[in-house]
């Protein structure tokens, strides 16, 4: 039986095709709905790919999600974070911009020791 954080990858895939023009900068902002979809999935991909509950990603006004094995965070702010923007995961979770590069440019905001996302990324190549 398949986990309820699973993701079907021909959803994920024509969830953020959908979207990719205006990635790439060719056309203009998606419909919230479709933007929507292409966040929730990848997230739910990446909490599929990487379970556990020690790194909270958070990606407003759309999802978060608890992925990464190790130590479980039950209550409050978890000590590993991740939040960025929707185009800046998008563009991680296509392999559009790697990790290092929005870290430094400060497009992903990432604390605590486990909040390196890098091994699981990208989660789907255009």
């Amino acid at each position: 039986m398949a986990s309820s954080r699973s993701v079907d990858p021909g959803q994920l895939r024509a969830a953020v095709l959908a979207i990719s023009p205006w990635l790439r900068g060719d056309a203009p902002d998606p419909a919230r709905a479709e933007l929507a979809a292409a966040v929730r999935l990848s997230l739910r991909a990446l909490a599929a790919d990487a379970p556990g509950r020690t790194v909270e990603v958070r990606v407003p006004p759309f999802a978060a999600v608890q992925c990464v094995e190790g130590p479980r965070h039950t209550r409050g702010t978890p000590p590993n974070v991740v939040e960025t923007d929707p185009r800046t995961w998008l563009e991680l979770a296509t392999g559009a911009l790697d990790w290092t590069t929005a870290v430094a440019d400060g497009r992903v905001s990432a604390s605590g020791t486990r909040a390196d996302l890098s091994h699981w990324l990208p989660l789907v190549r255009l």
